[in-house]
């Protein structure tokens, strides 16, 4: 099965007949979702069409069909943007290399708060020093993948005390990143990497979830000042849209803000903070 079937037979099972208003005596049944048929019906298409798009036998499917089936399916608009991209071949193409301007580097430097640029699949390609020293000190990183660094890096798990939500996270983001380019043989490398090294990507991959990387918030067990509790926000680059700058804030008058005044004025000064805790572990 492709991935445009596999996803729709995921985001079909992951439905409740019962709140789509279907009769009483189809609600109960021993495989949870809908059948091929009901969802079908929904989306105004034929059973056999259906059953084609999931075996991966259409081709040239139609941008009305694909919102049909986003509609029948409930998708949001990061999955619906998922959807379309898996079933246009125009966008098989070889990605072009990533790179990074200059002068994003300038505007990285110049944000008084921890901004990152990543690119294809969630990897960092650039920072600025507050970045670094509320995550990763990634200029002492040969890795900078997030997804290997989350599920193969021990020190992941010190530095977010809510794992399991980040790796559920991430594994969505890096589903909706994939469907830019369908076919990537590097996509297909990584995801075989973290595949064999983790059996909990494994299981988090397979549920076919996607989620655009838009907004949120993220707890960090930071080794220097402690917990920081940080909002993100994510901006797409219009020259390249294979990148975004996510830029984290704290909650004015926090001691999250006041933590990120310490890291801010050990990074100007070149001293720890007082009232640290363990060392960073990327700290020289």
């Amino acid at each position: 099965m492709d991935e445009l079937g596999a996803f729709l037979k995921t985001r079909r099972a992951a439905l409740d007949p019962a709140e789509l208003g279907l009769p009483q005596g189809v609600t109960h049944r021993r495989v949870k979702g809908l059948r091929r048929e009901e969802l079908a019906q929904l989306a105004g298409i034929s059973v056999d069409y259906y059953t084609r798009l999931e075996q991966g036998r259409a081709k040239n499917v139609s941008d009305a069909v694909l919102g049909s089936l986003a509609r029948a399916l409930r998708l949001d608009a990061g999955q619906e943007s998922y959807l379309h991209n898996l079933a246009a071949p125009a966008r098989r193409d070889r990605p072009a290399p990533q790179r990074i301007r200059p002068e994003l580097q300038q505007l990285l430097d110049a944000i008084q708060a921890p901004a990152f640029v990543f690119g294809r699949y969630l990897e960092v390609l650039a920072w600025n020093p507050l970045g670094g020293a509320v995550a990763f000190d990634f200029g002492r990183l040969e890795e900078r993948s997030m997804p290997k660094l989350v599920f193969t890096d021990e020190r992941a798990k010190q530095l977010h005390p809510e794992w399991d939500a980040v790796c559920r996270e991430l594994v969505a983001n890096l589903r909706a990143e994939s469907g830019r380019h369908p076919g990537d043989p590097q996509l297909a490398r990584l995801v075989g990497e973290l595949s064999l090294a983790s059996e909990q990507f494994r299981e988090l991959w397979a549920e076919h979830a996607v989620q655009e990387k838009a907004q949120g918030w993220k707890l960090f067990a930071n080794p220097v000042v402690g917990e920081l509790r940080l909002r993100y926000q994510t901006l797409r680059l219009p020259d390249d849209p294979d990148q975004g700058m996510v830029i984290y804030q704290a909650e004015p008058g926090s001691a999250s803000e006041r933590a990120l005044g310490l890291l801010a004025g050990w990074i100007a000064t070149g001293e720890r903070p007082v009232n640290t805790r363990a060392p960073h572990p990327h700290a020289g």
